[in-house]
């Protein structure tokens, strides 16, 4: 068990704030010419704005909702992607006292019918026609809701005034502070830290979404830890494109609105890299999924350029994993490592860093596990990828590694108030400031996973090694062959996707078979290089990966896989799938987690087969 905060690291939440909302106006008040966001603005540029600009039109937009009736503690929606209007959408939730209901805008009609009607939503703010279409589809199911406001577009006339625009919502707001000026305030006079802020609804790798309850306390306990531990400065900038409608990216805006940093926000996954290399930001925040493709796509790059340039590559790699195993030791390289060092800095590795803008100081990775040797080959390239822990339930954030003080493989410390326990079966037990109030509307399923002494219990297979928290697997994930050996797949995975450099999703399975097998899909744009390179150019993507070459290049690197497992472990058979999983395809969640018991159950066939 770890000790519950004692005295010095309770002094780290000092500047802690009683809501969400004093969070935000303080900022406001302390820094309010400076930059808070950053965004695209239509032209190939991007826009600022700063935090009372930013102030001056969420206290409008919280009018609004006012206006609209929306009362203290009820539901307000957003179903939107990553953008600059998500926040100010959610900071006007928060002036008004209401509580936000997040909504992937990927998510199906039925599923958002369901949480617009589990939460009782009152308001959604809705990204386009495309969201507004799946409301109305459902609407007979969803008496709560009475309007709808439009980010994109105008509204359909068949609508009525069920459906406004973000404007005419402003125009609401502006005539009642013009009316009662202090309208807003008197809300905000209204809310207590433990009223409900933000209702999150699990993204449902099994089963039905499940509302999570987290009152404006989790928030303020989440900015003042990560101020705390003195990671991030008011100087930093931040890249953000994670789902908002995720507690990962939620966490990060409350952590900026503790520390005054400015937020560049543009949610297009496909922009990563491009935005990196435009806004220079010097920390970014993201899933493994996306290190994995950027690994990938880097090391296939140079593969395909062969001769003195794949050598040079690989030659400055290797003394940059040298110069890495160092510095984890807190050593620096000296002689003939250190001039050799500079030299693959210089050639190699520092146009690695270039290509996320040069300024990174580090990666936050959460959401789902990272290899180790992943984060060592970053590291290797001079780039540090800070892994933390934690869940929906624990508001993101429990665990971080911190720039000195960090050890690739774990999760890192724990934050400071936080308690942690490890049950006898090895599953991650927590308890403190950032829990959950509970599920919504589900006091059973609440009771099964908070015990009555107020432990959380995670789902999580893990251990400490002095102060760092390692991660082994899911509980639920952990299978035993029919041989009564038990396998962690979420570790093979990580390791076969660091090893083949083509690989988009590897799904290790074999609970009560005989032998391990795997489903794998084929990176679409990592696979067509190499396609062109071994004959088969002009063939589809689904004619490439099905092909007798792509088999005989999957299983060399399966091959290297096996060298390094236990017998029980070795994958014995595989199959290519021919389409990549994805989350519009439901196979994976907006984090960009794999639906394990989903694709298990889709592919059930292709599986049996591998054991006919």
């Amino acid at each position: 068990m770890k000790p519950v905060a004692d005295g010095p690291q309770l002094a780290l939440l000092s500047n802690r704030k009683e809501h969400l909302a004093q969070m935000f106006l303080d900022r406001v008040a302390a820094t309010p010419g400076r930059e808070a966001f950053r965004a695209p603005s239509g032209d190939g540029g991007w826009r600022s704005v700063t935090w009372q600009e930013t102030e001056a039109l969420v206290r409008r937009r919280a009018a609004g909702l006012v206006a609209l009736g929306v009362e203290p503690e009820q539901r307000v929606g957003i179903a939107a992607s990553t953008r600059l209007e998500w926040v100010q959408c959610y900071l006007a939730s928060i002036l008004a006292a209401a509580a936000t209901t997040t909504i992937y805008p990927t998510t199906m009609a039925a599923d958002v019918s369901y949480i617009v009607a589990d939460a009782e939503v009152q308001v959604v703010f809705a990204e386009d026609a495309s969201q507004v279409d799946k409301l109305r589809a459902h609407r007979s199911d969803t008496p709560s809701l009475r309007k709808i406001v439009l980010l994109d577009g105008e509204p359909d006339e068949r609508d009525g005034d069920w459906v406004i625009t973000l404007a005419a919502l402003d125009e609401l707001g502006a005539k009642l502070l013009e009316s009662s000026p202090p309208a807003v305030d008197e809300r905000i006079a209204q809310v207590q830290p433990d009223h409900l802020c933000t209702l999150v609804y699990t993204s449902g790798t099994t089963g039905r979404p499940k509302g999570v309850r987290l009152p404006h306390s989790v928030w303020t306990y989440e900015g003042a830890a990560v101020e705390g531990i003195r990671v991030l400065s008011p100087d930093d900038l931040q890249l953000l494109w994670l789902p908002l409608s995720h507690v990962f990216g939620q966490v990060l805006l409350a952590v900026q609105f503790q520390i005054g940093f400015a937020t560049a926000i543009d949610g297009r996954v496909d922009k990563i890299v491009e935005n990196a290399a435009a806004v220079q930001p010097t920390f970014m925040a993201a899933a493994p999924r996306v290190f994995e493709k950027a690994h990938g796509r880097i090391v296939t790059m140079m593969e395909s350029e062969g001769g003195i340039k794949a050598k040079l590559f690989h030659w400055a790699f290797g003394v940059g994993a040298q110069v890495s195993a160092l510095r984890q030791q807190g050593k620096e390289p000296g002689g003939v490592l250190a001039a050799q060092f500079t030299l693959a800095d210089k050639l190699v590795l520092s146009k690695i860093r270039a290509r996320f803008g040069g300024r990174i100081r580090f990666f936050v990775s959460g959401s789902a596990a990272l290899d180790k040797k992943l984060a060592e080959w970053f590291h290797a390239a001079g780039l540090l990828i800070l892994e933390g822990y934690g869940l929906s339930e624990t508001a993101a954030g429990s665990t971080l590694n911190r720039p000195d003080q960090y050890r690739l493989g774990s999760v890192g410390p724990i934050f400071p108030a936080a308690e942690f326990k490890i049950a006898e079966d090895g599953e991650i037990l927590i308890k403190g400031p950032g829990v959950m109030s509970g599920y919504h509307n589900l006091p059973e399923q609440t009771a099964e996973v908070i015990d009555a002494d107020g432990w959380f219990h995670t789902g999580d297979i893990g251990h400490f090694e002095d102060e760092f928290l390692f991660i082994t697997d899911r509980k639920k994930d952990l299978f035993k062959t029919s041989g009564g050996k038990y396998v962690a797949p979420q570790v093979i995975e990580g390791r076969f996707k660091m090893i083949c450099p083509y690989a988009s999703q590897f799904l290790v399975h074999g609970n009560q078979r005989n032998f391990v097998s795997a489903l794998v899909t084929l990176d679409p744009e990592a696979i067509q290089p190499w396609a062109e390179a071994n004959g088969l150019s002009g063939k589809s993507y689904a004619e490439i990966v099905t092909s007798p070459e792509a088999q005989k290049l999957v299983q060399g690197y399966v091959d290297e896989l096996n060298a390094g497992l236990n017998r029980w472990e070795t994958i014995k058979k595989f199959t290519i799938l021919d389409r990549d999983l994805t989350v519009e395809g439901g196979e994976m969640t907006p984090s960009l987690k794999l639906k394990r018991k989903y694709v298990e159950t889709t592919y059930g066939d292709l599986l049996d087969k591998m054991y006919d």
